[in-house]
């Protein structure tokens, strides 16, 4: 199945400009940049999990999943070298495909100027698009930004029953 997400600039906030578009295989030097520039603490929060090195063979998995089982979204600026990834967005289908598995990076220079909702909206249509029924994710507790942002969206949060530092995000996708 294709990844039906076309590619679009958007002006954040502050003034500044990302473009966005689907995520490719050949992202991954980039992804590994934009991990090497992350936070121990903000690793922390996308992980859940104390992480000092990038598993480089899931980042190529998961790279090579999508589109087939999956929605990845890239967020660009133009950079030195070409362009930096400054937030990525996938959505990943498992076993049932009317379901998917969000996760979201946004880069601490791009971080609280809007680029996460600008990302998640973008996800969420791509997946209403894509035909899916529900969008869930996983939320450290302490995440309150994100948090936030998934309740403005729309989605219901409750513990997860299972570890109580975890907060379950559901977004049930009607179609719009």
């Amino acid at each position: 199945m294709n990844d039906t997400f076309v590619p679009f600039d958007a002006t954040l906030p502050d003034g500044r400009s990302v473009h966005l578009r689907a995520i490719s295989p050949s992202d991954e030097s980039e992804l590994l940049q934009t991990f090497a520039r992350m936070s121990p603490d903000a690793r922390y929060m996308r992980f859940m999990r104390t992480v000092s090195e990038p598993n480089v063979e899931r980042l190529r998995k998961a790279l090579a999943t999508i589109p087939e089982h999956g929605i990845g979204i890239v967020a660009t600026v133009p950079a030195a070298d070409g362009i930096d990834i400054v937030g990525t967005c996938i959505a990943m289908i498992g076993n049932d495909p009317s379901r998917c598995e969000f996760a979201i990076t946004v880069a601490a220079d791009h971080g609280r100027t809007g680029l996460g909702r600008v990302l998640m909206t973008a996800l969420i249509d791509a997946a209403r698009r894509r035909g899916l029924h529900e969008m869930e994710g996983f939320v450290l507790a302490a995440n309150q930004p994100m948090l936030r942002l998934a309740a403005s969206l729309g989605f219901t949060i409750s513990n997860d029953p299972d570890d109580f530092s975890v907060r379950l995000c559901r977004l049930h996708l009607e179609a719009s």
